[in-house]
């Protein structure tokens, strides 16, 4: 039952969304724009409407009637917090454990039961809620095991960060991981978390996440490493921005290192350091 309270609530809310104004093309171009300066994301033109309704409620928050007047005041320096909310809002993708599983089953074969070295890490280059960096890091538990190894994630987006370090998802990402590693490294939901599941906390200790923006320079203390995903990512990029941001993490992998993508992705004629293996997966070269 929905008390009267709430419905009075509800009411408001709703007057205060019909009072905004339709975004304008020049209102959209305005954070088309901020939001490739920043994020090297190039929002289409069909991309308005999902613009305006994931700003909407930040309107509603401030009481503003127009788009402008949000974008004047998220730009504004005595708003920092409110600038990375717009990031968030419109940087944060879907992702679930396992998405294209041949790219693992290809980490497993192919690179881990081989290695020999002394500590071999793995980036998750835009690891959105974690779900991306677990399911390396339960691949590596699984072929390396008491060996030293370790996964880093990283994302533009403060909030799905937050979400991945805490590890709590639906049981409905689950549709491409193995039951036993449902069992093996994660803790079921019981009562009232009925329905989801946690990493569980020994994983998790071997997993580190943090805000990357993958337009500016790497932070030399991420170091290097031995294979980076970034997945899902280059479609939103122009071929300038790709070619820089494909560049700059290449800088990143160590010798023979991996760099792995979407199958949906290319970036042919991008680079001269990574040469390709098989579809979707580069080798670093020696150039």
């Amino acid at each position: 039952m929905i008390y009267c309270s709430s419905l009075v609530s509800l009411r408001s809310y709703r007057e205060v969304i019909i009072s905004i104004s339709a975004i304008t093309v020049g209102e959209f171009e305005q954070f088309q724009k901020l939001i490739y300066e920043h994020a090297g994301i190039a929002l289409a033109a069909g991309k308005k409407v999902m613009v305006a309704s994931r700003l909407a409620k930040r309107l509603s928050h401030y009481g503003l009637s127009t788009y402008g007047d949000y974008f004047r005041l998220a730009t504004n320096p005595a708003y920092p917090n409110e600038f990375q909310m717009l990031v968030n809002l419109l940087t944060t993708n879907e992702t679930y454990f396992f998405r294209e599983p041949k790219h693992f089953d290809f980490l497993r074969d192919e690179v881990l039961k081989t290695w020999r070295g002394d500590n071999f890490r793995v980036w998750s280059a835009a690891s959105s809620t974690g779900e991306e960096a677990y399911s390396l890091a339960m691949t590596l538990a699984e072929t390396l095991r008491d060996r030293k190894w370790e996964v880093f994630g990283s994302d533009l987006s403060t909030r799905v960060l937050e979400s991945a370090r805490n590890g709590v998802y639906s049981m409905d990402r689950l549709d491409q991981m193995d039951t036993n590693f449902l069992k093996k490294y994660c803790l079921q939901g019981v009562r009232s978390q009925q329905g989801s599941f946690r990493v569980d906390q020994k994983l998790r200790n071997r997993v580190s996440f943090d805000q990357v923006n993958l337009m500016k320079p790497i932070p030399s203390a991420i170091g290097k490493f031995d294979v980076i995903f970034l997945r899902n990512v280059l479609i939103y990029f122009d071929n300038d921005t790709k070619k820089e941001v494909v560049e700059r993490l290449a800088s990143s992998l160590k010798p023979d290192g991996y760099f792995v993508i979407s199958h949906s992705e290319t970036i042919s004629r991008l680079t001269n350091h990574l040469v390709a293996i098989k579809p979707s997966i580069f080798k670093k070269t020696h150039k």
